[in-house]
């Protein structure tokens, strides 16, 4: 056990520098390409901060884990929204764009919708409910799709241009960005293998070793990214990191899981989609409540105490 928790401190260590290393090098490459701090938030920062989530998915699919894959993505999902997102707007008040408001949140709102008619659908059949393959080509589609979007995005949003700093080369911005990623995946790894064990050893179900540790374990990097990039004032890259982390989560990781091995489905689940989707659109309420497009600090403690309120729930369950 104290080998485990030594490994569980190296891993957080790994996920706090590898966080600072991808948002310095993702703003720098933003700015100097003159690429929308958000676009690189939904892209870069967001694939690599899911890149745990993936490596869990596709080994517990492999497996046969379809609850603990699940629980992964779903529980993963409500810690990025409620906690990880609260966390930053109680560290600072959280601006968001308004492409952000009618685009992104929307896009994320879609996805949990997606998710929920997919999962769902052999209610109107005789099959099992299940994640089939088709399901998860679906998925994929849906995926594709959003990253034609943001594509365009890139195309016609720019970020103002690099000012008052040293410039830094190409090369060092991207090897910067690659050992970021590399701490995060490392880390995340790390955490996530330490915080199983220390929950076996307790005796916790799937499920709920999917839904909170495992979750909140591969959710760490979204969560030092955006700390630390709010605290850098890059909120959009913070913003982008949420909500594309979830558009991660669920198109493509889902979709690759489903895609390697249907994955039959737990109802049990729909509760938890059910508080994803309701706080995704009251994450939209938000932004025309208080302040207008910004992510107040009460606003956000109401998220905070309502992720610790639902795993209080999840506990006594």
């Amino acid at each position: 056990m104290l080998i485990t928790s030594l490994l569980l401190i190296l891993g957080l260590a790994l996920l706090l520098k590898g966080g600072d290393w991808l948002v310095d090098g993702a703003s720098t490459l933003a700015r100097k390409y003159r690429i929308s701090e958000l676009a690189i938030g939904l892209t870069i920062v967001a694939f690599g901060t899911s890149a745990p989530e993936l490596v869990v998915n596709v080994l517990a699919s492999a497996g046969g884990y379809a609850d603990l894959a699940f629980g992964n993505v779903i529980g993963s999902n409500n810690f990025n929204l409620f906690f990880i997102l609260g966390l930053s707007g109680l560290l600072a008040p959280v601006a968001v764009s308004a492409g952000t408001v009618w685009k992104e949140i929307p896009m994320s709102l879609v996805a949990a919708v997606a998710l929920l008619l997919l999962a769902n659908d052999q209610l109107y059949g005789a099959a099992p409910m299940m994640l089939s393959r088709i399901d998860g080509i679906i998925l994929l589609g849906l995926f594709a799709l959003f990253l034609f979007y943001i594509y365009r995005n890139m195309r016609t949003e720019t970020s103002s241009p690099e000012t008052q700093q040293t410039p830094r080369s190409t090369f060092k911005t991207v090897m910067l960005i690659v050992a970021g990623l590399g701490g995060l995946v490392l880390g995340g790894r790390l955490v996530v293998d330490s915080a199983v064990n220390i929950a076996r050893f307790f005796h916790l179900s799937e499920k709920i070793i999917g839904l909170t540790i495992v979750a909140a374990g591969t959710s760490l990097p979204e969560l030092v990214t955006s700390l630390v990039a709010v605290k850098k004032k890059s909120n959009d890259i913070a913003v982008g990191n949420i909500l594309g982390s979830n558009i991660f989560n669920i198109f493509l990781i889902l979709g690759i899981s489903s895609t390697i091995r249907p994955m039959p489905f737990s109802t049990v689940f729909n509760t938890d989609i059910t508080i994803l989707l309701a706080g995704t659109v009251a994450l939209f309420i938000a932004m025309f409540t208080g302040v207008q497009k910004k992510l107040d600090r009460w606003e956000a403690g109401l998220f905070v105490a309502f992720f610790v309120g639902y795993m209080v729930y999840l506990t006594l369950q």
